[in-house]
């Protein structure tokens, strides 16, 4: 639902990355339709699905896949450049983001001199950019101790609830899981709603 945040959890080989990948239209499904809105995914071309990614979703992975020769706000401001935007109005916007996930002071360093947590969070930036409807997170706390993790989760959740996004996060962290509105869990082939307070401690 518009608004909410939807945690997808379940054992490693579950699907739950592909089921991202599909309703985020990176991949297609194999049957079936698939509809974000009135927009059927499945029907579309690759460039009209490639459009539909930078106009309404945001993606942060368990990796940051952080362009190395680029800075921060570099890396932030890229999907805006993609979508033809002046680039000193994308470095505006991106510096607005940089100051969001509290990395004013990181802009022009290089993601090889930013921590695990500071790559995550210009990852968080660049996915928030383009002021999508969407976040989708596969992971986005799997590569970070348990601090770092906690206080990038916090930080997700606290930019969803203030721009009223709709997040949709794939994670193994039953503890984050239930913090979210609506759980999913994938098992053997089917998807099942699950209460979050009911996830074990």
């Amino acid at each position: 639902m518009t608004g909410e945040m939807l945690a997808v959890v379940g054992e490693s080989g579950a699907g739950k990355s592909t089921l991202l990948h599909i309703l985020g239209a990176l991949d297609r499904p194999s049957e079936g339709n698939v509809y974000c809105g009135l927009t059927a995914l499945h029907s579309l071309s690759d460039d009209a699905a490639a459009d539909f990614r930078n106009r309404e979703i945001g993606f942060v992975w368990q990796f940051h896949y952080l362009l190395p020769e680029f800075t921060a706000a570099e890396n932030v401001a890229l999907p805006l450049r993609v979508r033809g935007q002046e680039a000193g109005e994308a470095e505006r916007e991106a510096g607005f983001w940089l100051r969001e996930v509290g990395l004013s002071d990181r802009a022009h360093h290089r993601p090889g001199e930013l921590s695990g947590g500071e790559q995550q969070r210009v990852a968080l930036a660049r996915a928030l950019v383009t002021r999508p409807r969407l976040l989708m997170a596969d992971e986005p706390t799997g590569d970070l101790d348990n601090r770092t993790a906690e206080l990038v989760f916090t930080l997700i959740a606290k930019l969803h609830r203030d721009y009223s996004l709709t997040s949709l996060i794939v994670t193994h962290n039953l503890d984050f899981a239930r913090r979210a509105d609506r759980v999913l869990r994938l098992h053997q082939g089917r998807v099942e709603e699950i209460e979050p307070q009911s996830l074990p401690a």
